[in-house]
């Protein structure tokens, strides 16, 4: 059994919260550098340069890419042979995120009731979840997740035999509502399977997997090119102001669900998807 204190995972969520929010992720900085020339519009092309001169400045200068620095999305893969001693695992987290957000001056976004809509002054409490895996590792990721693109998400329950075609049309057209307001180029991540609640953790899920990847299983990459190619003709472009790159890729993930079900979730990455991962 491998003891972890619950300090070193303030830390960690500290640096990573610190990290996500200054520093774009590599495979992003890639894509967005390639949209340059995949863009037809000038305005797109003035637009795509523009983001990456600002995530060049957050880099170098060590401030937060947006303004909006989001709500905090922790994924903790806990191995089974793992005990956590110091205090309560769920404290650590939430001080580790606190002390990040304080730190770096980053926006406090989060309010305390829904409705009554007091702001908590800290950007806490963060969004956790635990999946229990085999061995001694803890591997954490962290996700501030912007609400103009959260906003732009949706789920449908599908019937069976709206198949493929119902799937395409659903997250087009959610793309298509969703318009400026996530500001793109986005990173379009889908949830296919499970219930209603799977359906939308796989499409966060989905976000995070690298856009130089493809679904492992063969059909699903399909699926993920042609409703890559249908977006990027909705003619939406960078930030809203026509052209070709509307999203820079569309990642699916998928689960066994029921036989009388089909739910599909679309969860919108702005053109930042900020998210880094320690293995502790």
């Amino acid at each position: 059994m491998r003891e972890i204190n619950t300090s070193d995972i303030t830390q960690t969520i500290k640096k990573l919260c610190i990290s996500a929010n200054c520093q774009l992720p590599d495979d992003i900085k890639s894509a967005l550098n390639s949209a340059v020339n995949n863009e037809e519009s000038e305005i797109g092309k003035n637009v795509l340069n523009t983001i990456i001169s600002n995530y060049q400045i957050a880099e170098e200068e060590n401030v937060a890419i947006c303004q909006d620095t989001g709500m905090v999305v922790v994924f903790c893969e806990v191995g089974q042979d793992v005990h956590f001693t110091g205090g309560s695992l769920e404290e650590a987290i939430n001080k580790g995120a606190r002390e990040a957000y304080k730190e770096g001056y980053y926006r406090n976004s989060i309010v305390n009731d829904p409705l009554i809509r007091n702001n908590t002054g800290d950007n806490t409490p963060v969004i956790i979840y635990y999946d229990i895996v085999h061995g001694d590792k803890v591997k954490i990721t962290i996700v501030p997740k912007g609400f103009g693109s959260e906003n732009a998400s949706a789920v449908k329950m599908l019937k069976p035999s709206d198949g493929i075609e119902g799937i395409i049309r659903f997250v087009v057209g959610t793309v298509e509502n969703a318009g400026a307001n996530p500001c793109p180029p986005i990173i379009v991540g889908v949830g296919i399977g499970g219930t209603i609640e799977k359906s939308a953790m796989l499409a966060k899920k989905a976000l995070m997997r690298s856009v130089d990847s493809e679904s492992e299983q063969e059909h699903i990459a399909k699926i993920e090119k042609v409703l890559l190619e249908l977006i990027n003709g909705l003619g939406i472009g960078p930030q809203g102001l026509g052209g070709r790159v509307t999203a820079l890729k569309v990642n699916i993930e998928t689960y066994p669900t029921h036989i009388a079900g089909l739910p599909v979730a679309v969860n919108i990455g702005c053109h930042v998807n900020r998210h880094a991962t320690i293995e502790l």
